[in-house]
């Protein structure tokens, strides 16, 4: 949310959230938390924060992504799309356009004969 609105406070935050929108205390937390770690600062207004990012969304869904694959699947793509094509949440076009991915990808790393 914050990466579209580009900068705000915490109740501008919470705004955009579907209902039931979680408690303002658990998105200021959040946002906190993402501070800590370097996503976003702040600039203060006596007591008041406007929070904006100061990585790109693409930056910080790659941190996101690789924790969750780590933290999950014992950082293994491979088990992470293998766990949910066995839960069937990805449909055959879906495997197919990975493995044409990865078919790519294999020959762009191959190295040349």
């Amino acid at each position: 949310i914050l990466w579209k609105l580009k900068k705000g406070f915490v109740k501008d935050i919470l705004e955009h959230f579907d209902d039931p929108k979680p408690a303002y205390n658990t998105v200021s937390t959040i946002v906190r938390i993402l501070q800590s770690k370097g996503f976003v600062d702040y600039k203060a207004y006596g007591r008041t924060h406007e929070y904006f990012p100061i990585v790109s969304k693409d930056e910080y869904s790659k941190f996101h992504m690789s924790s969750f694959i780590n933290d999950y699947f014992s950082n293994s793509f491979g088990k992470m799309v293998s766990f949910f094509a066995r839960e069937n949440h990805i449909s055959v076009r879906e495997m197919e356009e990975i493995m044409q991915i990865m078919e790519n990808e294999v020959k762009k790393q191959k190295p040349e004969k």
